[in-house]
């Protein structure tokens, strides 16, 4: 009787190892699929780390060569017209000096520097909208030391994020970082500082979900103290396998240069406006007609309310429409509490328009329950504080 069950351990055994890879694929990361249909590649998982004996860490140029190739500098070229002396006009003045007066209008080149990122093998490169905003040329140039004309596919000033496409092979690509990232974690920021060539900066992620800072319309930013300076616009934030943690956009800074306090535009978040671009043509948002202020707390003690308060209601909007007041605080939309300005403006720009969202407000110390059409938004474009660009 022993020896006929003898092989039910391995078999077991078997079982369970089955069972262990199975659960391992089951939760790899899946590669995204974009919105023309193109499957883009899967993020990684293992770290790209150099370790001493010990186990520390002493070097992340595995994770630099596998993402630096992807990485591009982006030289923009814009034609600026010189204002011509009011007397080069006159007619008198032009027929007493014949065709010896030079052609005022003629324009004059005006080179700007930024970064990019390859995000697909089939060309398509992700920016900063301020990178290539009003160029008449834009030459991307890659870490092979190739070049090519690049046009401009989307744009989508409210994020300040651009779709371009340049028409070259074999292309390197980085693949998004999709799922969480934890305050603490090590990152770097790669890209084209002061036009000096690429740069790769190390730093940790400072915070995530930074809000309301008055950089962009719809802000979620990933914070970080990695060194990013005028020229790092479009560049890209990496985690330690090489993955796109977020597009480099913002600084705060009194000189100009880097302070350590840089934002970057989340994955997730370029993911969805890219898709959209190559999509519609455009990123199209919810929009209820409104404008909002925190709502007014007088004992600093005690903890930060919840909701947000109508400070205005556009006549002829969505909310004017359903009949949202001036004064009223939104508490609730589809049931989801909303915590802050941006909270609101963000759940709203991602419902689609002709839509009808729930909204629950208190009005005059009293509940009041409303259904509100969703409208669409116009592209407002903000005045950005975002990384200047450095001039060649």
């Amino acid at each position: 009787m022993r020896r006929s069950f003898s092989w039910l351990p391995w078999v077991l055994l078997v079982i369970v190892i089955a069972s262990f890879i199975g659960w391992q694929k089951l939760h790899q990361p899946q590669a995204p699929v974009a919105a023309d249909g193109v499957k883009m590649p899967a993020e990684k998982v293992e770290p790209l780390v150099g370790t001493s004996r010990t186990g520390g860490v002493v070097s992340y140029n595995a994770a630099v060569k596998v993402a630096a190739p992807a990485v591009v500098n982006i030289f923009t070229l814009q034609k600026v017209k010189q204002q011509s002396h009011p007397l080069f006009n006159d007619p008198a003045f032009r027929e007493f000096f014949g065709n010896q007066i030079p052609d005022q209008n003629q324009g004059q080149a005006e080179n700007s520097l930024g970064s990019g990122v390859i995000v697909r093998s089939d060309g398509y490169i992700l920016t900063n909208n301020h990178v290539i905003a009003q160029a008449d040329q834009i030459v991307v140039a890659l870490q092979d030391g190739r070049r090519a004309e690049a046009k401009v596919i989307g744009t989508d000033p409210d994020t300040d994020l651009a779709v371009i496409k340049i028409e070259l092979d074999k292309l390197p690509v980085l693949p998004f970082k999709l799922s969480g990232n934890e305050v603490g974690d090590v990152v770097l920021a790669i890209g084209n500082p002061f036009g000096v060539g690429q740069t790769v900066t190390q730093g940790i992620i400072s915070a995530t979900g930074r809000s309301d800072l008055g950089i962009n319309t719809y802000e979620d930013f990933i914070q970080t103290d990695a060194a990013i300076n005028p020229g790092n616009s479009g560049g890209a934030l990496i985690d330690v396998a090489g993955n796109l943690i977020g597009i480099n956009t913002a600084i705060f800074s009194q000189s100009g240069g880097s302070l350590g306090i840089g934002f970057a535009i989340p994955a997730k978040v370029c993911q969805q406006v890219m898709n959209s671009i190559l999509k519609d043509g455009r990123v199209i948002r919810g929009w209820l007609g409104i404008s909002l202020v925190p709502p007014k707390q007088d004992d600093v003690l005690q903890p930060r309310e919840a909701g947000v308060v109508v400070a205005d209601v556009l006549k002829g909007g969505p909310a004017a429409s359903a009949g949202l007041k001036v004064g009223d605080k939104i508490m609730k939309v589809n049931n989801e509490v909303i915590t802050s300005t941006s909270h609101l403006i963000n759940y709203v720009a991602l419902q689609a328009p002709n839509s009808t969202i729930h909204v629950e407000v208190i009005r005059g110390g009293q509940p009041v329950a409303l259904d509100v059409k969703v409208g669409e938004r116009k592209v407002q474009s903000p005045d950005s504080q975002y990384i200047p660009l450095p001039q060649r």
